[in-house]
């Protein structure tokens, strides 16, 4: 099958170059750039001999006729304009952008603070969070990828509160991500000298990755409140860890809990439940599409603490596109994912 990729010079793009290099079935037809038509191997020097394509103007028409699936790695507020052009096209769109995340567009309005997109093709939109919204992928034909931080936060919440087994109104996310999550355009907050040595939080109750994980909570619990969500930035290059914090409504021990996480997740590829006392860190996930995910119930407090960690490029953005993209096309779903982690 062929695929196209809009967006090539990002990190997002460029892990998809990597992925989709070694995929069985996908083929890589062409690349994309608003910018000038240079070998990708002049912005990316790592694929020197490996993959020498062209990066192409930007062309939806060419692009429908040539590709059966493209990838859209842009920027919020690109991304929807670029969706708009390819619906009612032969061919199926994977967004990674917030721009088809939110089917109230005043939402999204407020929170990325660009113009909505069109509500019928909204509506066509699948959020694409792949183990607990399968069936919808596998008949898409334009998916929502998630966020990063929403990626690694609703895994390990899922499985307490689709059961309710917390007070879904007490939920409180300390989330950390390295530096490639601000994306490769350079700003001062992520220049060498700000960020070595440093720790930071930022975007403080103003992550716009809130409403995204509200909105899936309240599917899962419509008696489901606000939530803390605090962000932070690491001082290295890829990895998301999220640390959550809610108050559970009866008396469960560690281990009960673990079996629940353990069942429901049994049968997904790249989601691991670490032993009773065993907790993930992001080393042990980087260059991969797992989700590790460690918890414990403290019997003192009555709060359960659940440690999730990704790689924020791609569990959180390029490999979860492509598991979609492997479900929406009727493939193995590990089909170019079967990577080891990277370590150290």
């Amino acid at each position: 099958m062929k695929v196209s990729i809009i967006g090539t010079t990002g990190y997002g793009g460029g892990e998809l170059i990597r992925i989709l290099h070694s995929h069985p079935v996908f083929q890589i037809h062409s690349i994309h750039t608003t910018r000038d038509e240079i070998r990708i191997s002049q912005e990316y020097p790592h694929l020197s001999g490996i993959f020498e394509q062209t990066l192409k103007k930007l062309d939806v028409e060419k692009i429908a006729e040539g590709a059966d699936l493209v990838f859209l790695a842009t920027p919020s507020g690109v991304s929807g304009k670029l969706v708009e052009a390819f619906a009612g096209r032969d061919i199926k769109v994977i967004d990674l952008s917030g721009d088809l995340r939110f089917k109230n567009g005043e939402i999204y309005r407020e929170w990325y603070h660009h113009e909505p997109v069109n509500e019928d093709v909204l509506g066509q939109g699948v959020y694409g969070l792949c183990e607990w919204n399968r069936t919808q992928i596998a008949t898409a034909n334009l998916i929502a990828n998630p966020g990063c931080y929403p990626t690694a936060t609703l895994l390990g919440l899922a499985p307490v509160v689709s059961q309710k087994l917390i007070d879904s109104k007490s939920i409180i996310i300390d989330a950390k991500s390295g530096v490639s999550g601000a994306g490769r355009s350079p700003s001062r907050g992520t220049l060498f000298p700000e960020i070595n040595e440093n720790f930071k939080i930022y975007k403080v109750n103003e992550h716009q990755h809130i409403p995204e994980i509200e909105q899936q909570i309240k599917r899962w619990d419509d008696a489901a409140g606000a939530i803390t969500f605090s962000t932070h930035l690491l001082p290295i290059t890829r990895g998301i860890m999220a640390t959550i914090y809610v108050q559970l409504k009866n008396d469960l021990n560690t281990k009960k809990l673990l079996q629940l996480y353990e069942e429901t997740y049994l049968n997904e590829p790249f989601v691991r439940i670490r032993p009773e006392g065993q907790f993930p860190a992001v080393k042990e996930v980087s260059g991969s599409n797992y989700c590790d995910i460690g918890l414990h119930a403290d019997r003192r407090t009555g709060r359960l603490t659940i440690v999730s960690v990704i790689d924020n490029l791609m569990k959180g953005a390029a490999g979860q596109a492509v598991q979609n993209a492997n479900i929406m096309c009727g493939l193995d779903e590990k089909a170019g994912l079967k990577l080891i982690p990277l370590y150290p």
